[in-house]
């Protein structure tokens, strides 16, 4: 089976770097057995990000249009990277769930801070250790904490096909308090996460768009072990802003998780998910 794969992209309607169509002849280009777009999905605080709810429709049209355009050559699938902010506003909700969609990915990436303040713990290591000083006065823990309340919610609530950028935060507050995503206390918080995903048999992305820069996937690699032991279901994408880096860290990601003992990821044929051997 072709493993060259990637659900995880943001073309212009939301903040990436180049139309849609780029994207697609991209990765027909490369040979990709399939491809998914996923924009930000709309949401309700102010950013930007996050695709305008406005522009949905066209959105869905223009891949409808590029879908029937390369039916020959490729598998196209449509979704939406959602983001959980509380239990109003998930990928859980009425709204989400009845759009045609090929699947959703559930991610965290806003914290409610205790004045009530909605933050992206995303982004720039300058922009977050702005947030963690003025709202939180400099207790990195107390907000790692919160993201990880959202991300157990998260779950409890499902709503998606896959979740996006697990353990992600580390990456921040560790630039933040180097070490922090060692340290006991946030291991265990990463431990007990996984084990409440495994409970669910849910599956989990492997994003690789920090390995460039960071050396780091999302997941930690230090956790794939753990994960192919407790039977945990992966799924690699590259979490792509530009049409060029549709496969960056991929080729990494597939032999750290041989490595780490996994035979087989998963992936999107026919409009269903299946096993796609590693044979690398």
């Amino acid at each position: 089976m072709n493993l060259l794969t990637n659900y995880h992209s943001h073309c212009e309607f939301c903040d990436g770097h180049a139309p849609m169509a780029d994207f697609v002849e991209e990765a027909v280009a490369e040979g990709f057995a399939s491809y998914g777009i996923s924009s930000h999905a709309p949401f309700p605080v102010a950013n930007n990000c996050n695709m305008h709810r406005e522009r949905l429709v066209d959105y869905l049209d223009e891949f409808h249009r590029l879908k029937s355009l390369y039916a020959s050559k490729i598998e196209l699938y449509v979704g939406l990277e959602i983001d959980f902010l509380d239990d109003t506003f998930n990928p859980s909700i009425p709204y989400f769930q009845e759009l045609p969609l090929d699947y959703r990915i559930g991610s965290v990436h806003y914290i409610v801070t205790p004045d009530g303040t909605p933050i992206d713990t995303d982004g720039s290591s300058d922009r977050f250790r702005g947030y963690v000083d003025t709202y939180f006065g400099g207790d990195v823990d107390e907000a790692v904490r919160r993201f990880y309340r959202s991300s157990f919610r998260l779950i409890e609530l499902g709503g998606f096909d896959f979740l996006g950028h697990l353990d992600k935060i580390g990456l921040n507050a560790s630039l933040y308090r180097p070490g922090l995503d060692r340290e006991a206390w946030y291991r265990r918080l990463v431990n007990d996460y996984l084990e409440a995903i495994a409970s669910r048999h849910l599956l989990v992305e492997v994003n690789t768009k920090a390995f460039a820069t960071r050396g780091r996937f999302f997941p930690n690699e230090d956790y794939f072990e753990q994960m192919h032991r407790m039977g945990i279901r992966v799924v690699v994408n590259s979490d792509a802003h530009y049409p060029a880096k549709i496969n960056a860290g991929r080729p990494e990601a597939l032999h750290a998780l041989a490595r780490a003992g996994y035979t087989a990821v998963w992936q999107l044929s026919r409009g269903e998910w299946v096993e796609a051997p590693l044979d690398l």
